[in-house]
């Protein structure tokens, strides 16, 4: 299905990335995480990351064995864990919870830092002629989305999805070259979709995998954006008007 275009996504998100996306998402204590539910929806977004071939660093991998290792003391009798936890001094969730904290400190003082140098682009020193202001430009009132938010959005599609007989042969045959000429020009004749509305008619779990890498591609070459209005709410998608200008310049 998508042997004709390979999409090479970068994951700039880590894996803490990804579980403080999870603990705020599932609204829990960082202090008291809940090993097995995290552990259980960890795994799932990694094996959504592989079944969709992206890039997948090997810190995603080393958080994996080490929630596994964490999650199979959590497991062992009352009596054993006290045991290891004396000759450890320290919960096994301990450390994972320095790390979070410590990573989501440098991560707050980072999304700060860009909140100051975008307020600061707008401030003018005294004498300036002439002041050039977008008007709505995107980002200033949504939330950008990341891609664990579409990974989220992309889980609950592909579970609406049929399950198919495998046994049937089908003569569809879907490309993400395809999918991507589709998108634009939904996007050119809509303006602004839901993410959902982009898989409303698809009826096969190939077409909406398709689909979905298709979008990722479009939103790393810039010429599609997806935001939120809020925090995990719905994910709407609009074309990027300059990067479809300069398509059309280039065709």
């Amino acid at each position: 299905m998508t042997d004709e275009y390979k999409v090479e996504l970068d994951v700039f998100e880590g894996p803490l990335d990804l579980l403080l996306y999870l603990i705020k998402k599932e609204e829990v204590d960082i202090y008291n995480i809940p090993i097995e539910t995290i552990t259980t929806q960890y795994m799932e977004y990694l094996n959504l990351m592989r079944m969709l071939d992206l890039n997948i660093a090997g810190e995603f991998i080393v958080m994996a064995a080490t929630l596994m290792m964490i999650k199979s003391r959590m497991l062992l009798p009352v009596e054993d864990r006290m045991e290891m936890e004396e000759e450890d001094e320290d919960d096994p969730r301990w450390e994972l919870v320095r790390q979070l904290l410590e990573y989501k400190k440098f991560k707050d003082a980072a999304g700060e830092l860009h909140h100051l140098q975008a307020h600061q682009e707008n401030v003018f020193e005294l004498g300036k002629e002439t002041v050039n202001v977008e008007e709505d430009g995107p980002g200033v009132t949504m939330q950008d989305v990341n891609l664990f938010d579409l990974i989220a959005a992309f889980q609950h599609i592909l579970a609406r999805a049929p399950e198919e007989d495998f046994g049937e042969i089908h003569g569809e045959r879907f490309t993400v070259g395809d999918k991507i000429d589709t998108i634009l020009n939904l996007l050119k004749a809509e303006k602004s979709i839901a993410f959902t509305q982009l898989f409303g008619e698809m009826a096969s779990r190939g077409e909406i995998i398709c689909s979905f890498l298709a979008l990722l591609e479009l939103l790393k070459l810039n010429q599609v954006q997806a935001i939120q209005d809020e925090s995990f709410g719905q994910i709407m998608l609009h074309a990027v008007e300059d990067s479809a200008a300069e398509l059309e310049a280039e065709v």
